[in-house]
């Protein structure tokens, strides 16, 4: 019985787990006032629209794999639009909340650079990752043995 319930909750941990604790880091640093003042200088020369591609990359990333390996059923191309569309949405959420934080504003660029980064960040892991078949339902929950 023990190993069923451990079984269960894996998921949850492996996929979903990432995702959520992913967005509540966004969502923390975009109530900063001035968010630039917690990172290292080098990552200010990136530059606000580069910084975020890769930081709404790497979500759509956690989103991917969260819908391709815990979501019944998702082939890899499902996942892949449902990560760049729940990435974005997000972002989107994400300026409207900054518009409420002192010294923030809400920029549609940003929606554009999350989008943008969403777009290249899961595509890269649909290629590079998924050399399996597009159209094949994942199995999720089936351990190698040996």
């Amino acid at each position: 019985m023990r190993n069923r319930a451990a079984a269960q909750v894996s998921p949850f941990v492996t996929y979903w787990l990432p995702v959520v604790a992913y967005a509540a880091l966004i969502f923390v640093l975009s109530a900063q006032s001035h968010p630039e003042r917690l990172f290292p200088s080098f990552l200010e020369r990136l530059g606000d629209k580069l910084s975020h591609v890769i930081e709404y990359g790497v979500f759509a990333v956690l989103w991917y794999r969260a819908f391709r390996h815990a979501w019944y059923g998702a082939t890899a191309l499902t996942a892949l639009f449902l990560a760049i569309a729940a990435a974005t949405a997000y972002g989107i959420s994400d300026e409207i909340h900054q518009a409420f934080v002192p010294s923030r504003t809400s920029d549609s660029w940003d929606v554009a650079a999350d989008l943008a980064g969403a777009c290249l960040g899961s595509s890269m892991w649909f290629f590079l990752g998924e050399r399996r078949a597009v159209t094949g339902p994942s199995k999720p929950y089936q351990r190698r043995v040996g």
